[in-house]
């Protein structure tokens, strides 16, 4: 692949309240120690340029390595959480199951503009770079390059580090779903 980008695509820590509870929820204790353990694994990386979604699970995510590497995060809108309902907690979940389950081109129209505008803002990036994201838009990535149509191809752990190459209108895996939890050693 030639024209090619490095993408670290990091999910965020664990949440203080599940998604269908809370549309916008901060890191829980333990999505905090996730994100500090994650800087310090990204550490030697860089300092790599930091571009986050605009929720505020992964700007408390991004925070780590912003105190890491002395830099501010851009904020992409992007490669935001996908797009649910307004309503109840019981609707929202009933909702997320059934997209969690469903084929792209089986969803609503702007869900499928969503995942163009994911994979477009990735293809956007002009240099290696760190992305914090969510669980739905780094799955995008990941089908993209795999060729999948399902919502959900794999399942990213809380402050994982999936790489991607990226160019040229295509996505290549390096490494998949490599948690700071694990005894493997980050791609470089």
């Amino acid at each position: 692949m030639s024209n090619t980008v490095r993408l670290h695509l990091i999910r965020h820590g664990d949440t203080a309240a599940p998604w269908a509870e809370e549309p916008d929820p901060g890191l829980s204790e333990l999505g905090h120690s996730q994100a500090a353990e994650m800087a310090q694994a990204m550490a030697p990386l860089g300092p790599l340029p930091l571009i986050c979604s605009p929720m505020r699970r992964t700007q408390e995510t991004a925070a780590a390595l912003v105190t890491e590497w002395q830099l501010e995060p851009r904020l992409e809108p992007r490669v935001t959480e996908i797009p649910g309902p307004a309503g109840s907690p019981a609707e929202r979940r009933v909702w997320l199951e059934r997209m969690l389950a469903s084929r792209w081109p089986e969803v609503e129209p702007e869900l499928q503009d969503w995942r163009q505008s994911v994979l477009a803002a990735l293809q956007d990036i002009e240099r290696e770079a760190v992305v914090v994201s969510h669980y739905v838009a780094i799955n995008v990535a990941v089908a993209a390059a795999r060729g999948d149509d399902r919502l959900i191809c794999f399942s990213p752990s809380h402050c994982s580090h999936t790489v991607l190459d990226v160019g040229n209108g295509t996505f290549e895996i390096v490494a998949l779903n490599d948690s700071v939890d694990s005894d493997l050693p980050l791609p470089g």
